[in-house]
């Protein structure tokens, strides 16, 4: 074992040698992958003679409850490679394994579950089965795998799994589920009419409904004006680039498997970009700078693609066309803690307009895999030390993470809790001294020498449309009145007062409120469940009564608010709603 594991990992992984000797019983011929522990549970990987159904998980799980009650012992045993290869003449996937492991002198290991499994793993049992108590684990769902994740190799199922040290946590575990069902955003997303997706354009690739297109440009406003009251300039950049940009940056030997590629009539090779960052250094470059004109911020909100494999893509969570808030800032070592704090202050910001709880991450290189990096062990070693400055100047208790560094630079991740106390990353800011280094970047600096420049990435949504698929969870639907939307819709009792209506809706959208008209031809009670389902902030009805008194009847979705206000009175404090961003 590399690491000493916690008991839950433990028994997470016994129980993923349970599953696997339930799936011989049921098909003896079956072919084993892996199945490693995960967050909540664990899987393994299996090619069947059949595809696998809900009824096949019950039985499944009851058998591994059988299998449990046996009491049956976890043993380990070295073996030498010659001695894997006779246990598992029969396994091709275990022969690919212990081949890779040969190659790379890594030592091999068995382990018996009883006299029923035999699996080759590193280990982490629990000692007997007894010690997995009833009702601490469940099958969860079926999914489909490539070997290696290798879109060339075989395809398996993968069956996933929870478990959990006590009864209780798996209950709980449960229940959360069941309320992040009612939030999915593949669900709400359609239903509050944001976004679509279409056969004919394909998956991963989001079609954005007017009033999706309202909330983005809305939420990419306010990061614009966030960003302009800190000297960041727009600029723009085509979608499409040559090869060549991408080979000079790096990218391209590291990512050309997950670019679309395009070739012109004249057999150049053209790339969809996948990042903004080698553009905007081109932008920088394009002329000498002095040290008096730095820092340089340029910022733009422009889509990237990347070729996502198909068993990958989740609705908004994982796509193959992203929306990227990006903005780099091209300056001095000497400026990189203001323009890193100026870049946090945003975030802060930000994220503060909804409530959300955030924590720091800093992700650093693996110094053990070199290989997986640009630039040399110093330029890395500088810029981890930098960000690790300015986190504790920061005075914030940030986690290290070795192995989530950007290909470039470290960063410092930006987590944010949702709701369900579910953790995302959000925002980051990147310390990149690899680019500069690769593109030539400089300044003439105050003794007119050419000095290299460093360039800081910042990303405060990052995708906007993972970003929104994380808000739309957060709040259910139920968005703040700042972002939604709809921020209000009119409903007149009757044609009697529908004049006074349109009155009372004009009066809204020349205040800057995102309004609607719901004409009387459904009964009243049909369209304020309408607009209930829409989650629409303020739905305001009016009749005569209103009518005689210039005023509206609120029924508010989030607050459960109802009364009678007058118009103008109304229309101030929902202006001072939105500019105050109340949550």
């Amino acid at each position: 074992m590399d690491k000493k594991i916690s008991h839950r990992e433990e028994l997470r992984h016994s129980l993923a040698h349970l599953l696997a000797a339930a799936v011989l019983k049921k098909f003896p011929k079956a072919k084993l992958g892996i199945g490693p522990v995960i967050e909540h549970g664990f899987y393994y990987d299996f090619k069947l003679p059949r595809a696998l159904s809900s009824d096949d998980l019950k039985e499944l799980e009851k058998t591994m409850r059988e299998l449990a009650r046996q009491n049956l012992p976890f043993k380990g045993e070295k073996v030498t490679p010659l001695k894997a290869k006779k246990i598992f003449k029969d396994q091709p996937f275990k022969l690919d394994l212990i081949k890779d492991f040969s190659k790379d002198k890594k030592p091999l290991t068995v382990y018996k579950t009883g006299e029923v499994f035999m699996d080759l793993c590193r280990g982490g049992h629990v000692k007997n089965t007894k010690e997995i108590h009833e009702g601490t684990f469940k099958l969860d769902k079926i999914a489909g795998a490539y070997w290696k994740g290798d879109e060339k190799k075989a395809q398996l199922q993968r069956i996933y799994g929870f478990a959990f040290e006590t009864k209780q946590e798996l209950e709980d575990h449960l229940k959360l589920l069941a309320e992040a069902a009612k939030r999915d955003h593949k669900i709400l997303g359609p239903k509050l009419d944001l976004f679509t997706f279409s056969e004919l354009v394909g998956p991963g690739l989001p079609l954005w409904t007017p009033k999706g297109t309202i909330m983005r440009n809305v939420l990419d406003s306010y990061v614009w004006e966030l960003r302009k009251a800190r000297g960041y300039l727009q600029v723009d950049i085509p979608h499409i680039t040559k090869k060549d940009l991408y080979v000079a940056s790096g990218h391209w030997d590291k990512f050309k498997d997950e670019l679309f590629k395009i070739e012109t009539r004249e057999g150049h090779i053209f790339a969809m970009k996948p990042m903004n960052c080698p553009h905007h250094a081109q932008i920088y470059n394009r002329r000498p700078w002095s040290y008096r004109e730095l820092p340089q911020r340029y910022a733009s909100t422009t889509k990237v693609y990347r070729d996502e494999q198909s068993g990958e893509l989740a609705g908004l969570s994982r796509v193959r066309a992203i929306t990227q808030d990006d903005a780099h800032v091209f300056c001095r070592e000497g400026q990189v803690k203001e323009e890193i704090f100026k870049i946090w202050d945003i975030v802060s910001t930000f994220y503060g307009a909804f409530g959300f709880e955030l924590s720091v991450r800093l992700s650093l290189h693996d110094p053990k895999h070199p290989e997986k990096y640009l630039g040399t062990p110093k330029l890395w070693k500088t810029a981890e030390s930098e960000l690790r400055s300015l986190v504790k100047e920061r005075g914030v208790a940030a986690v290290e993470a070795p192995g989530e560094a950007a290909l470039y630079g470290p960063k410092i991740d930006f987590m944010g809790k949702d709701a369900l106390g579910r953790l995302h990353q959000v925002a980051t800011i990147q310390l990149d001294m690899n680019q500069p280094e690769r593109f030539d970047l400089t300044c003439t600096n105050e003794k007119g020498e050419k000095e290299r420049i460093v360039m800081i990435h910042a990303a405060i949504m990052g995708s906007i449309e993972r970003f929104m698929s994380v808000i739309i969870e957060h709040f259910a639907g139920s968005f703040p009145l700042w972002c939604a939307p709809v921020q209000a819709v009119v409903l007149p009792v009757s044609d009697k007062v529908a004049a006074y209506g349109n009155k009372v809706l004009e009066a809204l959208r020349e205040a800057g409120v995102r309004a609607e008209f719901a004409e009387p031809t459904e009964s009243l009670g049909k369209r304020i469940r309408e607009a209930e389902i829409q989650k629409i902030p303020y739905t305001l009805v009016v009749g005569e009564k209103e009518e005689a008194a210039e005023s509206v009847s609120i029924r508010h979705y989030r607050r459960g608010q109802n009364g009678e206000m007058k118009t103008e009175e109304l229309i101030a404090t929902i202006r001072r709603e939105i500019e105050e961003k109340t949550i």
